[in-house]
């Protein structure tokens, strides 16, 4: 899913025929230059990227075990997932705590990101088990290259502010979501992932009446 994280399990990815018989080429190819621009022009799109992940969720497995957690992924899965589908989002893939999710719209993505947070106040404010959602957020051209799978620099940036850095209630996004979303309450965020020119949380009422 991203490219930074690593699992203990991992399959190998299933690539489309095309792009695997081009990087077929370029391992003997003079011009990789060329090739390179095919895969672009083959594979290349524009995604908002969403990357979540539970917060506390490795400390409280091993303090606790697995089952209430295992509780907490599937609860979390039936409060968020209708919210990703109800604003357009396609979901890709869940791994664990995880999911990572695309927009054709930024603006459909923070919106997203911050309808999920609300919905997950509202759940934590009913006493049950807490659901603590960090979210990171990328935002440009990347390599769809199967159903499940995007690679890019804006992938791994909104993998590495949701999944290493977002804490609970957190919206982590990067510099490209910033300039293509206007009207957000930003402040800056110190840790920067490569490439990403620029980190910063949205700030943004997570109440459960708030709209």
């Amino acid at each position: 899913m991203c490219e930074h994280k690593s699992c203990p399990v991992q399959s190998t990815p299933v690539f489309d025929p095309r792009l695997t018989a081009l990087l077929d080429a370029r391992i003997a190819s003079a011009d990789r230059a060329s090739i390179d621009d095919e895969i672009w022009r083959s594979f290349g799109e524009a995604w908002c990227i969403m990357a979540t992940d539970l917060s506390g969720f490795s400390r409280g497995v091993a303090e606790q075990g697995i089952i209430p957690f295992l509780q907490t992924i599937h609860e979390s899965a039936r409060i968020l997932i209708p919210v990703v589908e109800g604003h357009g989002g396609l979901l890709l893939k869940m791994e664990g705590d995880s999911f990572l999710a695309i927009f054709r719209d930024p603006n459909e993505g923070v919106r997203t990101a911050i309808e999920m947070q609300r919905a997950v106040r509202r759940y934590n404010d009913t006493g049950r088990d807490p659901v603590l959602l960090g979210v990171g957020l990328g935002y440009g051209r990347v390599l769809r290259v199967a159903e499940a799978d995007v690679y890019g620099a804006e992938v791994n940036s909104a993998c590495i502010l949701g999944e290493t850095y977002a804490n609970g209630y957190d919206i982590l996004i990067t510099r490209a979501v910033r300039d293509a979303v206007h009207g957000l309450e930003l402040e800056e965020f110190p840790h920067v992932p490569p490439g990403a020119g620029g980190a910063y949380r949205v700030l943004y009422s997570s109440t459960a009446n708030a709209r």
